[in-house]
């Protein structure tokens, strides 16, 4: 199965909207278990969370948009823009 990377951007100032969405947002990432290649919140230059990415094993690119559309941050309106691409896993030079 292809990996997606979904990259979310904040709204400006939405740090309490992220805060408050975060336990379920936390749940239902957590739920992807054993497909989740990486996943976390995007810093901006002070070290705080503008925004996240999740790089996932999805069946194909619309189960992937069906995802991110239903992520409790999407949900709550805390993001201002959702990139999604299909995305591959390459070994570090050695």
């Amino acid at each position: 199965m292809p990996h997606f990377a979904i990259y979310c951007t904040d709204k400006p100032d939405s740090a309490e909207l992220r805060a408050a969405a975060r336990p379920a947002h936390l749940d239902y990432v957590g739920a992807l278990g054993d497909s989740i290649v990486v996943v976390g919140p995007i810093l901006d230059h002070e070290g705080r969370a503008c925004g996240s990415i999740v790089i996932a094993t999805f069946h194909d690119e619309a189960a992937a948009h069906a995802f991110a559309h239903n992520d409790p941050y999407a949900r709550a309106g805390l993001f201002a823009d959702v990139r999604i691409h299909q995305w591959r896993q390459v070994p570090p030079a050695q």
